[in-house]
Order: C-alpha cells, then structure tokens, then sequence
C-alpha cells in the first residue's frame, strides 16, 4: 500500500510502498477515506518525540470503511463505515475508572505510539472505534476524530459552558471554529478573536455574535470586558501561544474560566493575585474521552454541528506534504486541510 512515512525531524513526510497492515483477532483493517492534518502532526515533524521511533505513518483523525475484521470482532463487517478516535484508552487505570480516559496513563494513540492514518489501510482495535451514519459525509467526517471532538470535551466538560452564558475562543484554526459551533450549540454567546477577517468571517457563520481581530486591537481581553460588563464567563485559548493565552486569562470575569486547549512547551506568565482574589480557575483540556463520541456523531448526523465547511483543502496522499505546508503558514484562507488516499 501506499503511505507517506516519517522519518525525521525537518524532513518531509516520504510516498512509499509499504505492508498493509496485520491485524490481531480483535482488531479491523479500515481501508482510509480521509485522514485530516493537524498542528499535532506539525509538532512531530519539527522534533516533538513519537513514542513508536520513526519511521512511523502519523495522521490519527481517521474515518474510512472496514477492509476486515478480526475473528473476535463481532460488531463491524466489510463495509461498515467507521470514524477512528485519536486516542485508545485502556478503561482499567485509575484515570478510566474515574471517567477520565483523556488522560489514561496507559493510552494508545494512532498516528504516535502505532501507525496512523496517512496510508490507504490502518488497523486499529474493534472496540475503540464507532459507526457512521450513512447521512454523514465520510471524507469530510474524519475531522470528527480530533478537530471536533477535542472542542467537544473543552466545552462540554471541562468549560462546562452553559446556554447564557458568554464564551471567548481565541484562535479561529479548525478546531477553533469547532469550538465556536460547540459553545453555540449549547446556548452561549460566542467572541471569537483571531488575526485573520476571513477566518472571524467563518465564525460568524458558525454562531459567534461578535468578532475581534486582534491586529487591530490594542487591548483584546479590554475589549471583551468592555462587550461583556466585567468579562466572559469562559476564555478558550485554541492556539497554543503564551501571550494569547495571558489574554485569554485577562479576559473572564470574577469568577470564571479559563480553558487553555492549545498545545506550547513555553511558560506562561500571569498575576496569581488575580486568580486568588477573583477566584478564577484555569483548566486544561485534552482531546475527548471515547464516551462522549457517540454523542458527537449524532450533532453531526443531526445536522446540529457542520463538518462540510470546514474542510476547505483536500489534498493526494502524493500531496500531503503541500497540505502541511499550507497548514503551518497559517494562511488566513485555511480552515481544514485533509489528506485523501
């Protein structure tokens, strides 16, 4: 099969020929219909640690059709659409018991501890994944895995955002925008803030009532007191940037939230007084837990939650390295990019 491997850090993903892979009793092989590019992805190529050592097939927002399955495997048959999780958890640590599987200690992820999605087949356990329903577009479905998913679990339950309440989201990248869909479905008033007009455009038609580029703001998180009365009772930071993150931080009001779902290895500064005296909690947020899916994919099959606008690039396997390259510079054009075998 074809798959676009990677080797090391500063080095572009490689198109070769390569086994398809086995599977054990209790697995399924998924022929791949889409695998989206993520800004985790980016983090591998520029040196982030795989725990599986290169060469490794990254890409873990998979959704596709089963090739085969296991003997053991008793709910999927040949044909069966299937949306892939990024993150396997094993159901038994501390953390599962608790309802936390997000942060298993013992998780498997596709794409980092074991080959990924930028192939045409990629076998992965019978239990850890879930039906399509046929009303769901397979190619366009595969960023349900992580770019919808992960703004699911900040909203839901780690923002605990609620209908009335007023909900800033810094960053308007795909799952950003995820986020702005997720926290108007729930009933909240969205802010979204970006540095790109046509990525706020988007918002808009996603569900945020009002929109902030930060270029042309002095003051952001002033900004959004001032809109508010006080500030939003939940800030998401979808970037990853220290300073966006301060003022994303700066932003809610007595009392509120602050979720930080953007990845950075840097620190961050902030005024302790503050988060004492207003009594302001900072959470993180990390992909979702497989309980929770279910629930996505029906949004989706509902038609509460679109998937169609946000993939605005398909790309070749042969390509992919193009759609990365898009995907890093950030172009105010990107919202979704996804790799087609």
């Amino acid at each position: 099969m074809k798959a676009a491997v990677f080797y090391e850090k500063g080095q572009p993903l490689k198109i070769e020929d390569v086994e398809v892979p086995a599977i054990e009793d209790d697995e399924v092989l998924v022929k791949v219909a889409a695998c989206g590019l993520c800004r985790t992805d980016i983090h591998y190529l520029h040196g982030v640690p795989t725990f599986k050592k290169p060469p490794i097939i990254l890409g873990h927002e998979i959704s596709g059709t089963v090739e085969k399955a296991g003997e053991k495997v008793e709910h999927f048959k040949e044909g069966d659409a299937v949306l892939i999780p990024p993150v396997f958890s094993c159901g038994h640590c501390t953390w599962c018991r608790q309802g936390r599987g997000t942060i298993c200690t013992n998780q498997i992820m596709v794409g980092n501890h074991r080959d990924g999605g930028f192939a045409e087949y990629v076998s992965v356990p019978a239990d850890s994944i879930f039906h399509l329903p046929s009303n769901v577009p397979l190619k366009e479905a595969s960023i349900i895995s992580d770019a919808i998913s992960t703004p699911y679990h900040a909203v839901v339950n780690r923002g605990k955002v609620k209908a009335g309440e007023t909900v800033a989201i810094f960053g308007c990248g795909g799952v950003g925008l995820s986020a702005v869909q997720m926290a108007s479905v729930v009933g909240a008033s969205v802010i979204a803030v970006d540095i790109f007009d046509e990525k706020l455009e988007m918002a808009k038609k996603l569900g945020a009532s009002e929109t902030i580029n930060g270029k042309n703001e002095e003051d952001v998180a002033k900004k959004i007191r001032k809109i508010t009365g006080g500030g939003a009772d939940v800030a998401m930071e979808v970037i990853g940037i220290p300073a966006t993150i301060q003022q994303a931080y700066e932003a809610v009001k007595w009392g509120g939230t602050v979720v930080v779902v953007g990845y950075t290895h840097k620190d961050i500064t902030i005024n302790a007084g503050r988060m004492m005296f207003r009594e302001i909690e900072m959470k993180g947020s990390l992909g979702c837990g497989l309980q929770d899916f279910p629930k996505i994919i029906e949004l989706v099959s509902s038609g509460k939650l679109k998937v169609e606008p946000l993939v605005t690039h398909q790309y070749p396997l042969d390509q992919i390295n193009e759609g990365f390259e898009l995907l890093e510079r950030g172009d105010a054009s990107l919202i979704r990019s996804i790799a087609i075998p």
